[in-house]
């Protein structure tokens, strides 16, 4: 990884240019949220905010669920935070990209900045990660999200239900255009993906798992098929870098 200003500012750019088509499909999947945020009546700028501290579909849905229910601050914390748990596992896969001397600031940071599509996009990239190109591909998603759920709030239910929920296929085909570049390239990795997306599937309808919340069940199947592949297909650390 580059120190230079130079270097940062080439990695800063790559990171908004990459970000550009995920912060495309944030901004049509948080305007559908930004209604949910009207309906219990949150103002713009109170969305925007919401939004920006917490880029999570699942964890801010539950969390403008649980405002509307009139819960307390420590329940729509306790609520976040298991929607949110995945990303404590994204985080700690990450770190494993930066190189040992990257001061402790970059990783708080880096942590704050995690989603599953941004995630995909960092772990894809060869060699040491520099944290700027993270920041690239964050701010400019930050703000499509934010503003969507904004946009959404000012604008309310003009839209059909229909024409919102048909915005966010836009979504799914970019995490199609992250994970199938590697599964081509390597047989394992497009194994465990299928592997995960059957797992997935089944857990939906498994009598004691599918009960679970979804981030608690992609949690657990981080960890299984995560762990077992580390342990059958272990990757040279040196090759990695």
């Amino acid at each position: 990884m580059g120190d230079s200003a130079q270097d940062n500012k080439r990695e800063y750019l790559e990171g908004t240019r990459d970000g550009i088509p995920i912060a495309l499909g944030y901004f049509a999947v948080a305007f559908s949220l930004g209604i949910a945020a009207r309906n219990i009546g949150m103002t713009p700028f109170q969305g925007f905010l919401a939004s920006f501290l917490n880029m999570a579909s699942a964890g801010e849905h539950a969390g403008f669920t649980s405002i509307g229910a009139h819960a307390t601050y420590f329940e729509i914390a306790m609520v976040t935070l298991i929607a949110n748990a995945r990303y404590l596992l994204m985080s700690c896969s990450l770190s494993q990209k930066y190189p040992e001397r990257l001061p402790f600031y970059h990783r708080l940071l880096s942590g704050f900045g995690i989603t599953d599509e941004l995630f995909g996009i960092c772990i894809a990239r060869p060699g040491w990660l520099n944290p700027f190109y993270l920041y690239g591909a964050f701010l400019i998603s930050a703000l499509a999200w934010s503003s969507g759920t904004a946009l959404g709030i000012v604008m309310g239910n003009m839209l059909p239900a229909r024409v919102v929920s048909a915005l966010s296929v836009a979504l799914f085909g970019m995490f199609l255009a992250v994970i199938i570049p590697p599964a081509k390239k390597n047989r394992v990795i497009a194994a465990l993906i299928l592997i995960s997306f059957a797992l997935s599937l089944l857990c939906g309808y498994l009598p004691f798992i599918s009960g679970l919340t979804a981030g608690t069940r992609t949690i657990i199947l981080t960890i299984l098929i995560a762990g077992g592949a580390a342990l059958m297909f272990p990757v040279d650390a040196a090759q990695e870098a």
